[in-house]
């Protein structure tokens, strides 16, 4: 049994994930970033570690067979299967703050991923303290000879997938990145799809 949302342009989802489940994020349109964020479905204060996670597996990049690690150091899920071969996780979230920033006061009222993660966790009694790095599925985040990061054109296209496997129960929380203002999006935020599929199938 699978059930699927349509994740519109700039919005939010949530889900708890079971043990055994995949959940498989389609890039419906190409080059659209997806913020995520992972807790244990029944202690949030164990969460997903980008720490832990570039360290277990010696890559800052995602990709099959990665396993997503909390700060416990314990699994929370694993990339099963990768259609783009690369994805972020030191990018982080956009923010009224880092628009204005980088771009500009003018960008102040735009809407962003963190306004996102903080309305969707709300709806699980999370709160601001609880956000931590996340990862940015299909953003393209190189990281130059210098150690400066850029953010440009993604390596994704209409319909790439990627699935992750529930190690545990999980709670994960997606923000349909709303940015406007670099490449992540290709400035054109676009909908996702979110799939997740029984253990038994």
């Amino acid at each position: 049994m699978s059930t699927q949302t349509v994740v519109p342009a700039r919005a939010a989802w949530s889900a708890v994930i079971r043990e055994g489940q995949t959940l498989t994020i389609t890039d419906l349109h190409g080059n659209q970033a997806v913020d995520f964020l992972v807790y244990d479905a029944h202690d949030t204060s164990v969460r997903y570690s980008a720490p832990d996670t570039v360290h277990g597996q010696g890559s800052i990049f995602l990709t099959t067979n990665s396993v997503l690690l909390s700060n416990e150091h314990t699994p929370l899920m694993t990339v099963t299967a990768d259609e783009v071969g690369r994805h972020d996780t030191v990018g982080g979230a956009c923010s009224k703050e880092s628009n204005t920033l980088r771009y500009g006061h003018h960008t102040w009222s735009q809407h962003a991923c963190v306004d996102n993660f903080l309305a969707e966790g709300a709806r699980h009694g999370l709160g601001k303290r609880d956000l931590v790095s996340n990862i940015n599925w299909y953003m393209n985040v190189p990281v130059e000879k210098d150690g400066t990061l850029g953010i440009v054109d993604g390596l994704s296209a209409p319909g790439r997938k990627l699935t992750l496997r529930a190690e545990r129960d999980v709670l994960v929380l997606v923000s349909n990145c709303p940015q406007i203002n670099n490449p992540c999006n290709g400035f054109d935020p676009t909908a996702v799809a979110m799939t997740i599929t029984g253990a038994a199938e």
